[in-house]
């Protein structure tokens, strides 16, 4: 037998079995919960928006494993049903152009790519939709290198509210995350956070929420959404914001709307009525003195 023989009998056996691992591993991950969640730090029922960025994602990343599988199949079978075969001399017969084929082939991903759109498009409107009249309006003022929490005044909140973040100490250890500031939020109420900046570009991340914005000097970004789970979240600023950035961390509690409100009374016993917005700013061009 030639060497040329011994090669394709080995490439005959080795592809059939490549292909099963494949798809064999692919099974198998699908059966893990991270899996069904597109190994994305959330679940589909922690606010009312992770349900469909979860499946979009997911959804998005099994068309295309589709779309790869098919197409290496593809590179596959044209490599063993073109390959030389022994005896054969000079080039096969070659095709200048396929009409059909390259109208499919120029159509199918153009309409690939307008499908992907389409439902990104749908979700993200959702995700920024604004409500008209929220529960709940938070006005939260990034700063280097915390966060303050302004609980305006509104439909469930009576009297405005604020509390004042201070930045956390990393140094190797556990960190206690009861010293960090933390924003309360009640579960099943539409919350809109309006997200501002003192002094320099920040972000606002919890991880959970599937979702992150900008906080801009100077102009009012803004993140609508209704808590659906009870628990505690971690929060960060993800936008390099200076010296201390990786210390600017905060806390997200979804509690019982008798627990929410036991959060504001606590505020205002302790004398935080009111709200500190922008005039503690370090925004030279909105403080300036006239």
């Amino acid at each position: 037998m030639s060497s040329q023989d011994r090669t394709g009998s080995r490439r005959a056996k080795v592809i059939p079995i490549a292909g099963l691992s494949i798809a064999g591993a692919l099974a198998l991950s699908g059966c893990t919960a991270e899996s069904k969640n597109g190994w994305l730090p959330s679940t589909p029922d922690i606010t009312n928006h992770t349900a469909g960025i979860i499946d979009l994602w997911v959804n998005s990343w099994i068309t295309v494993l589709i779309v790869g599988l098919i197409t290496w199949a593809l590179i596959i079978w044209c490599i063993i049903a073109y390959r030389r075969r022994k005896g054969a001399t000079g080039y096969p017969r070659q095709t200048s152009y396929n009409l059909p084929l390259e109208i499919f082939y120029t159509l199918i991903p153009l309409f690939m790519v307008l499908v992907f759109f389409h439902f990104t498009n749908v979700e993200q409107e959702s995700i920024n939709a604004r409500v008209d009249n929220p529960d709940v309006t938070i006005d939260v003022r990034a700063k280097q290198w915390s966060f303050d929490f302004n609980y305006l005044e509104g439909n469930d909140i009576k009297e405005s509210v604020y509390s004042v973040g201070v930045q956390a100490e990393l140094d190797g250890k556990p960190i206690d995350k009861s010293t960090l500031p933390t924003l309360y939020l009640p579960i099943n109420r539409t919350v809109e956070l309006q997200l501002n900046s003192r002094e320099v570009i920040h972000s606002f991340w919890v991880p959970a929420f599937l979702d992150k914005k900008d906080m801009l000097p100077g102009k009012t970004n803004y993140m609508t959404l209704t808590p659906t789970a009870l628990g505690e979240y971690d929060g960060k600023c993800a936008e390099l914001c200076g010296e201390y950035h990786s210390e600017m961390l905060f806390n997200v509690h979804v509690v019982t709307q008798e627990e929410f409100d036991a959060r504001l009374a606590e505020l205002k016993a302790k004398g935080q009525t009111g709200s500190i917005g922008q005039e503690y700013d370090r925004n030279p061009n909105l403080n300036a003195t006239k």
